[in-house]
């Protein structure tokens, strides 16, 4: 008899995650908070199942030879060495939308809770204090809610926010206008929302231009009647920027739910009267955990018989034609760089498969690219079964459009796609040689045949002498090396664009000297480290 692929508990889960792994795995149990017992257990593992206490980082998927899939049960993936599992071949998979009613449902609570001061009101009154005029509050009816963040969890809260009678403000630069007609919200600029609002509640991806972003500014620009809520990511509110904010009475109150360190007891802000905090509690329902724990279950099942697995994070999983598998990682990357040059809401994608493969089942090309272009602008983990919801959320057309001719290249796949401002945006690529080398081979209707990197700067300007040595001058001169550099351009002294490798990240502050010194219309790093 064939034995049957071990399945290892690390942390303690739903008997309903139990039943909907099913009688064809040995279920085995380990705590995996234990450092010891977890690299023993999982020397002879297929799958493991974690929550948040478990570290599976890459010692602990050196112990598992036999390891291929990480399931973890939730949303977040910090405990999760995603680099050394793909370097591994082991499949990552969590669950995306688990917690987004738990979630949206906390930050009305803490809405309701500034509001009318219950936390306050409760904790005097068991303290045997009756304060009853010293916590009177405010209704919600008619108050201006700020939503910064249109994604699952966003839209939620707008949703249920129209039973109070609100009005709805909402900044979100990749939601169209008709989406946002949908929800009921109106759409805003991030400071017209900011001067506006009674209530501001951020849900964005935290990501290095959203670390900070309500800080000391953005406080300035609000009413000192208005309350900030975070439920989000941890250091989307600049903390000491709050702390000063309430000290100096520039806003009313606070709900925060995350924190730039967890656990967090004791920080500064925590000693006012107006500002209630929960220890992190977004995925902290029944419902959200035994969701969790069901769906990556099936996720296990589906990925240890070989299945396109839906929430896979790193790889996918599915029975996909050898030939096409190589373009999915380049097709994930052409999504980022396409995000990275957009400017404006995009209100429609083409997804183009040009070739020999196009002859073949490309679908997880398409969720690729999705996957690419979703996954540095909304605050929810992007898998490759979530990218079309993303898009049909967000009120975006896609098309997958396939053929098999191809002039320059055996295969070619792209990106092109509609901003609301009428303006096309597209990218291509392609794999090279033995080794398969993905390599970029046009943007924006531009020629050109560049090996992808980690970092890419793509500039756009106005041909003329001078350029190239401008820009090895500023660059060498903030110490970053060019690893590789073409320029195409639209006719002698028309537009030129500039694409380069570098070595390491350009700071903004440097991209935006470059973009001065050139007259550049388009400077842009697209980083595809993570």
């Amino acid at each position: 008899m064939t034995a049957r692929p071990v399945v290892l508990l690390a942390e303690d889960l739903s008997p309903a995650t139990v039943d909907a792994l099913g009688p064809d795995f040995e279920i085995r149990s380990t705590d995996g908070a234990d450092r010891g017992l977890l690299l023993e257990a999982l020397a002879h593992v297929d799958a493991v199942l974690i929550r948040s206490a478990t570290r599976m980082d890459a010692e602990a998927i050196a112990s598992a030879p036999k390891l291929k899939v990480i399931a973890r049960a939730g949303v977040g993936l910090d405990n999760v060495d995603i680099r050394a599992a793909t370097q591994a071949g082991v499949m990552v998979v969590n669950a995306p939308t688990s917690n987004v009613i738990s979630a949206a449902e906390l930050t009305l609570g803490h809405i309701l809770s500034l509001a009318r001061h219950i936390p306050q009101a409760s904790a005097a009154l068991k303290a045997g204090q009756w304060k009853r005029s010293l916590y009177s509050g405010s209704e919600l009816y008619e108050k201006t809610i700020g939503i910064i963040g249109l994604g699952r969890i966003g839209a939620l809260v707008a949703e249920r926010l129209q039973g109070f009678g609100t009005q709805i403000l909402a900044y979100d630069p990749y939601i169209t206008s008709a989406r946002a007609a949908q929800l009921g919200v109106q759409l805003v600029t991030l400071e017209e929302l900011l001067r506006a609002s009674d209530f501001v509640t951020i849900h964005m991806p935290k990501t290095p231009e959203t670390i900070g972003m309500l800080g000391a500014e953005a406080f300035e620009l609000m009413k000192d009647t208005a309350y900030v809520v975070n439920v989000a990511r941890g250091g989307l509110v600049d903390e000491d920027a709050l702390h000063a904010a309430l000290e100096e009475g520039r806003i009313a109150g606070a709900g925060i739910d995350v924190f730039v360190e967890e656990p967090s007891i004791d920080l500064p802000f925590f000693a006012h009267e107006r500002v209630v905090v929960t220890p992190h509690l977004g995925a902290s329902t029944d419902e959200a955990q035994e969701k969790a724990g069901v769906s990556v279950a099936k996720s296990v099942r589906l990925a240890l018989a070989g299945e396109l697995v839906p929430d896979a994070v790193n790889v996918a999983g599915g029975v996909i034609d050898p030939a096409v598998r190589p373009g999915i990682p380049l097709m994930e990357k052409l999504g980022r760089i396409f995000t990275a040059l957009t400017h404006d809401s995009v209100t429609q994608i083409d997804i183009e498969v040009a070739g020999e493969i196009a002859a073949l089942d490309v679908k997880a090309l398409e969720l690729a690219a999705l996957k690419g272009v979703f996954t540095d602008v909304v605050s929810e983990q992007v898998s490759y079964v979530n990218a079309p919801v993303l898009a049909e959320q967000r009120g975006v057309a896609v098309r997958l459009i396939t053929t098999v001719e191809s002039e320059e290249y055996r295969n070619v796949l792209g990106i092109s796609g509609a901003l609301s401002d009428g303006s096309q945006i597209s990218v291509a690529g392609t794999l090279t040689g033995p080794k398969q080398v993905e390599k970029l081979v046009g943007v924006n209707g531009y020629d050109l045949e560049i090996p992808i990197s980690d970092h890419l700067v793509v500039l756009l300007y106005a041909d003329r002498p001078g350029i190239i040595g401008t820009l090895g001058r500023l660059l060498g001169e903030h110490d970053i090396n060019i690893a590789g550099m073409q320029v195409a351009r639209s006719r002698e002294g028309g537009q030129a664009l500039s694409l380069l490798t570098v070595d390491s990240a350009v700071p903004q502050e440097v991209l935006e000297t470059i973009r001065v010194e050139i007259g550049a219309s388009v400077a842009r790093e697209v980083d595809l480290q993570d």
